[in-house]
């Protein structure tokens, strides 16, 4: 039987990534566009991100704009590799049945 990634495969993770591997691989998004996406909260958010962050699938980067501060985000290239894995596992779990 396929593999799941437990990290990615949480529900919000799983909607983070997905959001994030179609973006180029130089390219980031901002939290709030990504809050608003995903219609979840700050916390929330701040939670899945950090966790995605720690397993080293994602990139944050906090900088200040006018001076406000804004937080950017991108999939690393060991998140996109394990996202197209745990895509790979749903697919054959997906034929299987």
């Amino acid at each position: 039987m396929a593999v799941l990634n437990e990290t990615i495969h949480q529900t919000v993770r799983l909607r983070i990534m997905a959001a994030l591997v179609t973006l180029g691989p130089n390219e980031e998004v901002d939290f709030t566009y990504l809050r608003d996406l995903l219609g979840v909260t700050d916390g929330n958010l701040g939670a899945h991100l950090r966790k995605l962050e720690e397993a080293g699938y994602i990139a944050v980067n906090k900088t200040f704009v006018e001076r406000k501060p804004r937080t950017y985000v991108a999939a690393t290239a060991e998140g996109r590799k394990v996202f197209a894995e745990h895509v790979v596992a749903l697919e054959s779990i997906l034929r299987s049945k």
